[in-house]
């Protein structure tokens, strides 16, 4: 029992330890409203993905000032993040601040993200996303249908697609068969192209690349 109780508690000291690692560096580039490219020392660059929040895409209403709003708190500046995860593209998942500035919730409290449900942990989160929509603040100022949430946009362009150009959904052939192998990769970071992607999903049955569950693995390859 003893053991087991020092076991549990170094495992738990383990995590914790984990969770809590810390990167610092400047931001060199910013990719859309929640992410960004952290430049560390030594010259180190790591992709950095906001972590319990969703901005709009680039194509959507206030998408283009979704990246504005992340580059004006951020760009060229001086960012130490506190990561929460790694997500299934290779990128490092975490909150992000600038001096005493947490930009996770600062986005949502400037009406220019989503609290992001299916990630959420810290729950004022909602509070501040509640109190941006009754102020109009951002996102919240467009008319109600342009009020898409960008998980749900994705979903649906990608289904679009797919369904307009079903030449990008490529049946498996004897030819992938050859070229790809079962158990080579596991992750979307390792994977190339959008019909590698479907050959593991389909063919080797790795329903981790879809995370979703909505037929379209490793979303940001089969766009």
């Amino acid at each position: 029992m003893v053991r087991t109780l020092i076991l549990i508690y170094v495992f738990s000291c383990m995590f914790l330890c984990a969770s809590a690692q810390k990167f610092s560096g400047r931001v060199v580039g910013v990719s859309d409203g929640d992410t960004f490219t952290l430049l560390t020392n030594p010259k180190k660059q790591i992709k950095v993905r906001l972590a319990e929040i969703d901005t709009p895409e680039s194509k959507q209403p206030y998408g283009t000032r979704a990246k504005q709003a992340l580059s004006d708190l951020i760009f060229n500046k001086d960012v130490t993040v506190e990561q929460d995860d790694i997500d299934r593209y290779g990128r490092l998942v975490g909150h992000v601040y600038v001096g005493d500035v947490h930009v996770n919730p600062k986005l949502v409290q400037q009406g220019m993200a989503w609290v992001y449900r299916q990630y959420i942990k810290d729950q004022s989160l909602l509070m501040d996303e509640q109190v941006a929509r009754e102020a109009k603040c951002g996102i919240w100022s467009l008319p109600s249908t342009d009020q898409v949430p960008p998980w749900e946009w994705r979903r649906g362009n990608r289904k679009a697609s797919y369904i307009n150009n079903p030449d990008t959904t490529p049946a498996s052939s004897k030819n992938d068969k050859q070229q790809y192998n079962c158990g080579s990769k596991t992750k979307c970071s390792e994977i190339t192209s959008c019909k590698e992607a479907l050959f593991y999903l389909r063919e080797c049955g790795l329903t981790r690349l879809d995370g979703d569950g909505d037929g379209v693995p490793c979303e940001g390859l089969c766009k």
